[in-house]
């Protein structure tokens, strides 16, 4: 008896991980099925395109294919716009940054309540359309906008910001804060502050009890919302198109302006491709090396 239960128990356990994994197969298939029709699929057919040629016309002929369009990636107009819109994406970071860990330091230090408050107010720009949010910032740094008025009222000269670098910059650290807030938020609130205050009764100041307790144990916040903030900052389109001008031009206006102006599918693809591999980099470059030590996030 003892040895057909012996025998039958491994089959027995080998059918229940089969039977698991269908079941974890079915409950998964529709996301599989949403991410194969609206991401593989567009991305295959973006993939194609980036090999097709352009003729005089306008039109893209899918049967001559060549590299032409990835050689256009290393003409000096391209590696400027990359260039100037991988330093915003990386200034925009840093600020946020900044920004956010003050913030969220002091959210995760408060009691319950006040947590929940805070966490509303930053959650509460998510509440009317980012496209409305932006348009509300033209005004505000227009010519004849409430900042340019209070420039004028306190003696000094108009301030012109708008379709500038700088409003561009405005724009976008405003739009992608609480991408930044709320995974620092999550780190700082899930850790363990005992750590911190044994550093304090080992006699470590208030700033070296930051730097060799606090910070190292918040990175994983520290690096999913740098993720969250540059990776969307490198193919924003609605910020610079809107708040920025001709010298602002980011990769998201160029690549946009290949498909609907100047009629290069076959460029513009393979300008998407490109930057999706940047951002394939920046994701395997967190997930490989800070990942690991944050295992809990």
């Amino acid at each position: 008896m003892n040895d057909e239960v012996a025998v039958a128990r491994p089959e027995l356990e080998e059918a229940a991980r089969r039977a698991e994994s269908r079941r974890g197969f079915l409950i998964a298939l529709p996301a599989w099925f949403y991410l194969t029709l609206f991401f593989v699929i567009p991305l295959g057919i973006v993939a194609v395109y980036s090999f097709a040629t352009r003729s005089s016309t306008g039109r893209t002929i899918l049967g001559d294919w060549n590299l032409n369009a990835y050689r256009r990636l290393w003409d000096s107009l391209v590696v400027e716009i990359a260039a100037r819109t991988l330093v915003l994406a990386l200034v925009t970071t840093l600020i946020c940054l900044l920004l956010a860990y003050p913030l969220a330091y002091y959210m995760a230090t408060r009691r319950p309540m006040v947590r929940n408050i805070l966490l509303i107010l930053v959650m509460i720009p998510f509440w009317s359309n980012f496209l409305v949010r932006t348009y509300a910032w033209k005004v505000l740094l227009g010519s004849d906008g409430p900042v340019s008025q209070l420039s004028q009222a306190l003696g000094g000269e108009p301030i012109r910001l708008l379709f500038t670098n700088t409003a561009v910059l405005i724009g976008l650290v405003y739009g992608f804060l609480p991408f930044m807030v709320l995974p620092l938020y999550a780190a700082l609130e899930r850790m363990d502050w005992g750590l911190v205050e044994a550093a304090r009764d080992l006699y470590a100041g208030g700033w070296t009890a930051f730097r060799k307790v606090t910070w190292p144990l918040s990175l994983p916040g520290v690096m999913a919302g740098s993720i969250l903030v540059f990776i969307p900052t490198l193919g924003a389109y609605v910020t610079p198109a809107i708040l920025g001008g001709a010298k602002t031009t980011l990769a998201g206006d160029y690549i946009v302006s290949q498909f609907l102006a100047a009629r290069n599918q076959p460029f513009g693809s393979a300008l998407s491709m490109g930057m999706m591999l940047i951002m394939l980099a920046a994701t395997i470059v967190y997930f490989r090396w800070f990942r690991p030590s944050g295992r809990d996030l």
